[in-house]
């Protein structure tokens, strides 16, 4: 896969996204199992939840992520025509702060911190209320500078000021900064804003093929190859 090019400015700061990229989402599917007899019904989940944050944003209002995603499951009981009550929503809150890491997180990460890349996230979950963050339980907190989330700014990815607000936090320009995530709707937000992207293809991923929409600036299977990638 293409790497870094002489044409190409080479990031001093990593932005990572955090749910999918960094954290494996899969693990919340006997939540779904259970629920609903599917455990195919994560994937309907998180899209809706997805779909409605943005659609929170574009029209001018806010929720937080954890109180949308428990109102997604509560709607998509109706839809399927299953009682969803408050020990499904406790019990799914409790999944998502206990997701593990993808298995190559840590080592991707420790290359890129040895190499000097500054490294910071920017998730849609909102800042953990005394409990520790799924960073936190997945060991992987130590490796950040900063985590930022999008509920300091009020609005959802891919919003372009929640990108160059980040970049003015850090003191850097969005061209120094690389956006890191396994959808393409924020790689397109960050690329919008001025920063460089790329896509790490994780299972239920894919670049999106439009000849006239912006590509990723590098695309990688894990983090592992994208350390090489930058190298």
């Amino acid at each position: 896969m293409k790497g870094v090019t002489a044409e190409t400015r080479k990031p001093s700061v990593l932005v990572f996204d955090v749910n999918e990229t960094l954290i494996d989402i899969d693990a919340l599917a006997p939540v779904f199992d259970g629920l609903f007899g599917d455990p195919r019904v994560l994937r309907e989940w998180f899209g809706q939840l997805v779909m409605y944050s943005m659609t929170v944003t574009m029209s001018g209002s806010y929720v937080d992520f954890v109180t949308l995603g428990r109102s997604v499951l509560r709607m998509l009981g109706d839809v399927h025509r299953v009682a969803v009550g408050s020990d499904d929503l406790e019990r799914l809150a409790q999944s998502m702060r206990t997701m593990q890491a993808h298995a190559d997180v840590a080592e991707g990460l420790t290359t890129l911190a040895e190499r000097g890349y500054r490294l910071v996230t920017l998730t849609n979950s909102p800042p953990s209320s005394g409990a520790p963050t799924p960073l936190e339980h997945a060991g992987l907190a130590a490796h950040f500078e900063r985590q930022f989330s999008v509920d300091t700014f009020g609005v959802f990815k891919p919003a372009t000021r929640l990108y160059t607000g980040v970049a003015a936090e850090l003191g850097v320009m969005p061209a120094d900064c690389m956006m890191v995530a396994a959808h393409i709707w924020d790689t397109m937000g960050a690329q919008a804003a001025g920063m460089s992207a790329a896509f790490i293809a994780r299972p239920g991923n894919a670049v999106l093929p439009v000849d006239s929409l912006p590509r990723p600036t590098l695309v990688a299977a894990d983090l592992i190859e994208l350390a090489g990638l930058l190298d």
